[in-house]
C-alpha cells in the first residue's frame, strides 16, 4: 500500500509540476500535464468489459491531480453546462444521490433554492440517510434529481428509476450516469453472482450489481414513464477536446425528463 501511495504521489509531482501543462480540469479550473489512472488503468479492465465495449468512465484518465475530480464529474459538468440544465439549478429544489465532493460543492455554488444531499451511507453530516428504493419524501418535492454512477450499484434499478419520477415534478429533470455494453442487447444481473472477483470480471466492479445493455435507455425510459433527452458527447460538446479536459467521448448524457 505504500509503494502504491509513494507512486501516485510521484504522478501528481510529476503531472503537476514537471510536465507540459497541456491538460485542464474543468471543475477545480486548473492545468496540470496529465491525469492520474484508476488503479492500474485500461490494462487492468477485466477482459469481458473489453470485449463488451464497455462504456464508462476513462479509466487511464481519470482523476484531477490537483483537486481529485473524477473523470464522470468533469464530463457531467461540462453536459449540464452545454445542455442549460446548469442555468436551471438555480433557484431549483435539487436531490443529489451519492453526491461528489467537488461535483456538489459548484452545484451549492448556482444557489439552488433547497440541495439534498442524500447516500444510503452518508459521508458527512450534511448528507442524509435515503435509500433510492424508497426515497422518503413526498411526490414531485423536486426539480431535479441527480445519480451519477449509482444505478448500477442499487438492487432495482426500476424501482429505483420509478421513485425518481416519483419525486419529480412535470418537467424536471433525471440525470442518471450510468456504465452499459454496447454489445449486450439486454441488460444483465445474477443474483447469483455475489463474489467481489466475479462481478468485476462481469459487471467491472466489485460493488456493481448489472451491467446495463443497449436497452437502458428504453428500460430507464419505461420505468419512470420519462421522456429521453439523452445526447451524445458530439451533440453538444463536438468543440471540447476530450483528451485534454479527460473525458470519454464515448460516455452519453442521462437526461430523462418527466413529462408536463
Amino acid at each position: 500500500m505504500k509503494a502504491v501511495n509513494a507512486f501516485k504521489l510521484f504522478k501528481v509531482v510529476w503531472y503537476r509540476w514537471l510536465t507540459p501543462q497541456n491538460r485542464y480540469c474543468c471543475v477545480c479550473g486548473q492545468t496540470s500535464g496529465g491525469f492520474l489512472p484508476y488503479r492500474g488503468g485500461s490494462r487492468s479492465m477485466p477482459n469481458a468489459m473489453r470485449a463488451l465495449k464497455t462504456v464508462g468512465s476513462d479509466l487511464d484518465e481519470f482523476e484531477c491531480p490537483c483537486c481529485g475530480a473524477h473523470d464522470r464529474e468533469r464530463h457531467l459538468l461540462l453536459y449540464l453546462r452545454a445542455s442549460g440544465v446548469w442555468d436551471e439549478f438555480r433557484s431549483a429544489d435539487i436531490l443529489h444521490f451519492a453526491p461528489e465532493k467537488r461535483l456538489a460543492k459548484l452545484v451549492g455554488s448556482q444557489q439552488p433554492r433547497l440541495y439534498v444531499k442524500a447516500d444510503l451511507h452518508p459521508g458527512g453530516d450534511d448528507i442524509h440517510c435515503m435509500d433510492l428504493h424508497s426515497i422518503a419524501v413526498k411526490a414531485e418535492s423536486f426539480d431535479i434529481v441527480i445519480a451519477n454512477h449509482v444505478l448500477e450499484h442499487v438492487d432495482d434499478d426500476r424501482l429505483a428509476m420509478r421513485e425518481i419520477s416519483r419525486v419529480l415534478r412535470p418537467g424536471g429533470c433525471a440525470i442518471v450516469q450510468t456504465p452499459y455494453s454496447r454489445v449486450l442487447q439486454h441488460t444483465f444481473s445474477d443474483p447469483g453472482i455475489k463474489f467481489t472477483d466475479a462481478r468485476r470480471e462481469i459487471y467491472g466492479q466489485e460493488d456493481h450489481v448489472r451491467l446495463f445493455g443497449r436497452d437502458i435507455f428504453t428500460r430507464l425510459v419505461a420505468a419512470g414513464a420519462l421522456e429521453n433527452r439523452v445526447k451524445t458527447h458530439q451533440d453538444l460538446l463536438a468543440d471540447v477536446d476530450s483528451h485534454r479536459y479527460g473525458v470519454n467521448p464515448d460516455e452519453p448524457f442521462f437526461l430523462f425528463r418527466k413529462p408536463l
